[in-house]
């Protein structure tokens, strides 16, 4: 996208530079931090707002890092944020169903045929539309029931952005997406008008209710708004009941009936072609010119108002600009009733034309004129870039981008650092939703349906949402996951294994961290189990211990602990045997910590002291074995006399046992020889 044209207006924070210092910064991404240095300022004063004057009110967002003298900073911390609209919680609700409306977009087939596709491409534009209208009615509802007057305010700004942005956004679906052809263009342009300017409705059923219409006060504004909006049948019914009032006159009200019954509509589903349409209503605008030239309508003002009117008289159009309202209404007024086959490469002419005359040598049109005159001359590259300016969040530019770009409109657009208009304007938007506490979930899907740069977004953008609960946390994984993120899926998963380790909950870090394949990290926690179980004598999250299952074997002390807990398991199913040869190979096949050695002996006296002989021949001299290796080993220093005690205690009661147990193996096993 081109450099903007002109420079952005100041951003003003309240309070900022009240002690004349520098400001430092911090940008998120969303939003900026700032914040008063230590460092005042020396030279020209580069915060504005820092006179006699005006000190203390409201200073120019200027961001830098120089040196100066240092004093006490301010203890306050500033964000600014351009997006406010994401805080809204109805504005919400747009964001939400505009996605799914995006993903069903991204869902229309390559290979389905172009003219089946414009239909599918009109339904979404017009369902983006319907999304939009549903949020303006609701805030339109909000405005009038809240009591709180600044709420009611800003629910009145947000609509009349929404207003803007359903107006460009129909405009375009006319122009650029269906892109209807000369004859239906107009009547297309005639319902733009009618959706938008709606009061006519509104004051016409304000006229009809009363007493007496024909002598209501706005009933010939009623009837000249509505042939001004070309709905003929609506102003013939207003305009029949003045005629009934003045049977004197029935004549003349009967002619102007005749004329606006017989003012030719271009049906495009008809039989009839441009050409003859054109000939048709050029007779018919020649009768009108007739009936002025003969003064037929001399005798009643309004009524010679009307046929000039019919006639496209640019003067007399001009004198009805508060019933028009806008220079785009005028636009489509005149070309009905002069150029009712106007073709689409022509619009710009007359819209330009149109403007200058509504508004005026003096008056400088709004950013909403010029984004619609953009529109009119088919500048689609301007529009997108005028709303990215003038609106204040990026869904509408995104969204409407997503959609020219599916109807090809967009192509030769492509910007300077590798990534086309539409990818670099759904990133935006999609950046935006991942600093909202809940909507950052909708952005995967718009970085999904970013090919160049959209997965890069996602990696940065994922491990920025704050793992507040554990239930998020399975979510922001489960994304990783599906799209093999397997950095980030390991990042996360130490993130709430260290978390849950800090909060003592044992088995739930054990879990992670066998999800993050972390086997530092593993140990570590199998060695709180194991220390937990000598502290208690009891496992805690059996479940997980009992269903390890191949993840055991991603560490040694995980492996150990894991068949160690199988030991007790077969041990309280009374599977004797089997607890026997598990419990004496993790000590012979080194996979016990030997500082558990003693714990383990331990646990073989109960299976020594069965009446059944459990320990053959050599599993008791094995057992013997690591006995005496590890007496003989270095005792540590930090031991006391009382820690020896119960040791040498252990000790002589386990050689009882092995010695008692080996005397009824070699009975048994040499009983079964002989």
């Amino acid at each position: 996208m081109e450099e903007v044209d002109e420079e952005p207006s100041p951003t003003l924070i309240p309070s900022a530079g009240f002690h004349q210092r520098h400001l430092g910064f911090e940008w998120g991404p969303g939003d900026l931090l700032v914040y008063e240095t230590n460092y005042r300022l020396q030279g020209i004063d580069l915060l504005e707002g820092n006179t006699e004057e005006g000190r203390g009110h409201e200073a120019h967002l200027v961001l830098c890092l120089c040196s100066g003298p240092r004093s006490a900073g301010s203890p306050f911390v500033h964000i600014v944020r351009r997006d406010e609209d994401i805080c809204s919680p109805i504005l919400r609700k747009l964001f939400n169903e505009s996605h799914l409306i995006f993903v069903g977009l991204q869902k229309i087939r390559e290979d389905v045929p172009s003219k089946n596709k414009k239909s599918q491409f009109v339904s979404v534009s017009k369902n983006y539309r319907s999304v939009i209208r549903a949020c303006m009615e609701e805030l339109q509802q909000n405005a009038v029931s809240t009591q709180d007057g600044s709420l009611a305010s800003q629910y009145g700004d947000q609509v009349s952005i929404l207003l803007a942005i359903e107006l460009i956004w129909n405009l375009c679906e006319v122009l650029f997406i269906d892109a209807a052809p000369a004859g239906s263009l107009l009547l297309q342009l005639l319902d733009w008008v009618r959706l938008h300017k709606s009061d006519v409705d509104t004051r016409a059923r304000e006229v009809l209710q009363s007493e007496n219409p024909a002598l209501h006060r706005s009933y010939w504004d009623v009837v000249i708004s509505l042939v001004l909006q070309g709905r003929m049948d609506e102003a013939r019914q207003v305009l029949s009941k003045q005629a009934s009032l003045r049977p004197e006159s029935s004549s003349v009200f009967k002619r102007m009936d005749v004329l606006l019954q017989s003012m030719p509509i271009f049906n495009p589903t008809g039989a009839q072609t441009l050409t003859e349409f054109d000939v048709r209503w050029r007779q018919w605008h020649e009768e009108c010119d007739r009936c002025l030239q003969d003064n037929t309508f001399a005798g009643n003002r309004h009524l010679e108002t009307l046929v000039k009117v019919l006639l496209g008289d640019e003067d007399t159009l001009l004198e009805q600009k508060e019933l028009l309202g806008t220079w785009y209404h005028f636009l489509v007024t005149r070309l009905l009733f002069t150029q009712p086959t106007i073709k689409p490469p022509d619009l710009h002419y007359y819209a330009q034309s149109s403007m200058n005359m509504f508004l005026g040598p003096r008056a400088s049109p709004e950013p909403l004129d010029i984004i619609l005159l953009s529109a009119f001359e088919f500048d689609l590259h301007q529009v997108i870039k005028d709303c990215s300016i003038a609106l204040n969040n990026w869904w509408f530019v995104a969204h409407l981008t997503d959609l020219l770009d599916h109807c090809k409109l967009l192509q030769s657009h492509n910007l300077h650092f590798g990534s086309n208009l539409r990818e670099f304007l759904v990133l935006e938007y999609a950046s935006g939703l991942f600093t909202h506490h809940s909507l950052w979930q909708l952005a995967v899907d718009y970085f999904d349906h970013c090919p160049e740069f959209g997965r890069v977004y996602l990696e940065l953008q994922i491990e920025r949402v704050p793992l507040d609960t554990e239930r998020k946390a399975v979510k922001v994984l489960r994304i990783c996951e599906d799209r093999q993120m397997s950095e980030q899926v390991r990042s996360i998963c130490k993130i709430m294994a260290k978390r849950a380790l800090r909060n003592n909950r044992l088995g739930s870090a054990l879990s992670w961290s066998i999800r993050a394949k972390d086997a530092a990290f593993a140990t570590l926690i199998s060695e709180r189990f194991l220390q937990d179980y000598c502290n208690r004598g009891s496992f805690t999250d059996l479940d997980l211990l009992d269903n390890l299952g191949p993840a055991m074997l991603l560490s040694d002390r995980l492996t150990f602990l894991g068949k160690y807990r199988e030991f007790h398991r077969l041990y309280g199913e009374n599977r004797f045997s089997e607890a026997a040869r598990l419990l004496l190979s993790l000590m012979t096949a080194r996979i016990a910590p030997r500082g558990l050695w003693m714990t383990l002996l331990t646990d073989a006296l109960p299976l020594l002291e069965q009446k059944e002989v459990i320990f053959s021949v050599d599993q008791t001299y094995e057992l013997m074995s690591c006995l005496e290796e590890l007496n003989s080993g270095t005792k540590a220093s930090n031991t006391t006399d009382q820690d020896e005690d119960i040791e040498s205690t252990k000790t002589e009661l386990l050689r009882l046992a092995l010695a008692r147990n080996l005397a009824m193996a070699i009975v048994k096993e040499g009983t079964i020889e002989t």
